[in-house]
């Protein structure tokens, strides 16, 4: 079965969506992400003006400023909802493994 578009986030989406709370520039937000995950994940210019326009297709995101090239985003209804579905999700793996994981280690331990 094919993934629909959004249904689980990259880091870098998922990321993106986070600093959105709040509006923001691109090129504050790849500082932020840095800096949020303490140089961890960095999303590039790149990357993260795909991801923008994929967002702003999808109505998860919208332009609120133009200052020459300069743009900056907040989060929408439909971007919250993505995000809070992706901290959900991750949650749940996060439950399966803790629940699942250890046990399988340790009966596989040497």
């Amino acid at each position: 079965m094919a993934r629909e578009q959004f249904e689980t986030l990259t880091e870098q989406m998922f990321y993106i969506l986070l600093c959105l709370q709040s509006e923001c520039y691109g090129t504050d937000m790849m500082e932020r992400i840095r800096s949020m995950t303490g140089g961890r994940v960095s999303v590039g210019p790149g990357t993260l003006y795909n991801l923008l326009d994929r967002f702003l297709s999808a109505g998860m995101i919208r332009e609120t400023k133009v200052e020459g090239r300069k743009r900056s985003y907040l989060i929408t209804g439909a971007g919250l909802e993505a995000l809070e579905q992706e901290y959900r999700r991750l949650g749940m793996l996060r439950a399966d493994y803790r629940t699942y994981g250890r046990k399988e280690l340790d009966g596989h331990a040497e």
